[in-house]
């Protein structure tokens, strides 16, 4: 398989919600046309401006080569959308936020964030990194994953050992409350816990190098190499 070589290929953790934290975090970060930008999912939910988090993330498409991932909560939210009997399980993880965003109910949402949230990817990956919003079976091609490790189960259940590709995994998912990356060398985790008092991470996978904003629209930045993330 051929592989464009991108300047960066710079990946953003979980957003869940939290515009004000993108917007920062993009103004560090400086994505353009040379880079490539990977978004891990869970672009909805939890925090208070899902709508927002979606017209960010297009006018960085006008910018930089994006690949959106589709997360958990995109999920729920789109078997919520084809199926009613599926409202009040979306409702109770961070749905109420979502639709609070759009202004009213489900059908407040626009039929092209709908088609969005469709499109996104299951996965991705580049000659030394695979990308996925959850987890993964260490045995099984990416395109051979089951959807309950691709979109739902946590490190905290299965910390997998290396995948058989030899590829890093850059994930999201699994909450880092102390909002700090983590990094075991041959999975990396940039879910940093932004809609509770965390972090919004972005990662340039082959330098370590990453960049954090929240919701309060402070930033930092850091290296993080083998488990030893450095902030300054």
């Amino acid at each position: 398989m051929d592989y464009n070589q991108p300047a960066r290929t710079i990946c953003i953790g979980d957003i869940h919600g939290c515009s004000i934290a993108l917007h920062k975090l993009t103004e560090c970060v400086r994505p353009s046309w040379d880079d490539q930008l990977v978004l891990l999912g869970d672009y909805v939910d939890r925090g208070p401006d899902a709508r927002g988090v979606i017209e960010q993330v297009w006018k960085l498409q006008d910018c930089s080569n994006v690949v959106a991932l589709q997360g958990n909560h995109e999920l729920m939210l789109l078997r919520a959308f084809h199926d009613p009997g599926q409202l009040n399980a979306w409702l109770q993880f961070g749905g109420t936020e979502t639709l609070a965003s759009y202004g009213g109910g489900l059908e407040s949402i626009p039929a092209d964030h709908i088609d969005f949230f469709r499109n996104c990817r299951s996965w991705f990956e580049t000659e030394t990194h695979m990308f996925i919003h959850a987890n993964y079976d260490p045995d099984l091609p990416l395109g051979q994953q089951p959807e309950a490790l691709l979109f739902w189960q946590h490190l905290s259940e299965l910390l997998p050992p290396p995948h058989c590709s030899g590829k890093v995994a850059v994930v999201g998912h699994t909450p880092q409350a102390d909002g700090k990356l983590l990094n075991v060398g041959h999975l990396i985790c940039l879910d940093t816990h932004c809609y509770d008092g965390g972090w919004l991470t972005a990662m340039d996978v082959q330098t370590g190098e990453f960049w954090q904003a929240n919701q309060e629209g402070a930033a930092r930045e850091g290296e993080s190499h083998d488990g030893m993330p450095q902030v300054s």
